[in-house]
């Protein structure tokens, strides 16, 4: 791709690994061209969750460490099966990618939900190992990545797609994805909160730009306006559950049950300690982990 001295407009489709189906504006000038089992190893232990929703094949990892979950989902009836991962954790991309190759699968996307406080994400190492793949993360992070998305965008793997809904209030630039909504898509959908919603909790609000007002705001506006019936899978979990729904978060949830001023009672008394992993996570991704920066970001413009 040469460089360009004014902004365009266009749409990559077909079989390019990189960005099927999605549009793209691009900015830059110039441009350079339930558990299926447990394994445990001397840095991370996980558990795996496989669900085929017709189309979707999808699994969840977990890192113990910092009690990360990372999600696979691809598009298994594509003639290239193109998938995506979710909040990938440095330590255990060799785990990942593993997984990727022997269910045969063609990783195009590696995703955040926001920049991290207490892991370093895998999406730069993921990027040196597997050449095509896209770092996806907020333009509101203000964070680097090759596709910056925002509100309203859609992510296509094949013909399934994620559907970007903001979510600020752990940090300024959270956002949820959720499977899309149509008779091809599956059912029930699913939404992966981050650390905006977290099953029976909620991610913190006291450091990187966080606010309780935000966060209550963000959760019932977006994410408790879908059905009943979605799927809630947050980034984190520390007392052993895998899956929730809106509807029980709705009826369940300690803090976010509660009216707002409660609610930001509730946050500003938590009194957690400081992050121990903050002060190398959120340098390192700030720049998407190890991303080559010499290219500059696409931001997504393909809207709902």
């Amino acid at each position: 791709m040469v460089g360009m001295n004014v902004m365009r407009v266009f749409t990559i489709t077909g079989s390019n690994p990189a960005l099927l189906n999605c549009s793209a504006r691009i900015l830059s000038s110039p441009v350079k061209s339930t558990k299926l089992g447990c394994l445990k190893t001397s840095t991370c232990s996980y558990t795996t969750s496989s669900h085929l929703f017709g189309k979707l094949l999808f699994r969840q990892l977990f890192e113990k460490e910092s009690s990360t979950y990372t999600y696979l989902l691809a598009d298994v009836t594509h003639p290239q099966k193109p998938a995506l991962l979710i909040d990938p954790v440095d330590k255990t991309v060799e785990r990942d990618l593993s997984l990727v190759k022997e269910l045969g699968l063609k990783l195009i996307y590696a995703m955040n939900t926001h920049v991290h406080a207490d892991h370093v994400t895998g999406t730069g190492t993921i990027k040196s190992k597997v050449p095509g793949v896209q770092s996806v993360i907020s333009k509101a992070s203000k964070s680097k990545a090759d596709l910056l998305i925002e509100a309203g965008d859609k992510i296509y793997f094949g013909d399934l797609f994620l559907e970007v809904r903001p979510t600020p209030g752990h940090t300024l630039g959270c956002v949820t994805y959720v499977t899309g909504d149509g008779p091809n898509q599956p059912q029930p959908r699913m939404a992966f909160t981050g650390d905006a919603l977290l099953i029976r909790g909620c991610g913190r609000t006291d450091f990187q730009g966080g606010s309780s007002q935000e966060l209550y705001k963000s959760v019932h506006s977006q994410i408790f306006s879908l059905p009943k019936d979605t799927l809630i899978y947050p980034a984190h979990d520390y007392k052993g559950f895998t899956v929730s729904t809106v509807g029980e978060e709705m009826l369940y949830n300690p803090r976010l049950t509660k009216d707002q001023d409660t609610f930001k009672h509730i946050m500003e008394n938590l009194n957690l300690p400081y992050p121990k992993m903050i002060d190398v996570a959120v340098p390192a991704n700030m720049v998407c982990g190890l991303q080559d920066l010499s290219s500059k970001p696409v931001e997504a413009a393909s809207k709902i």
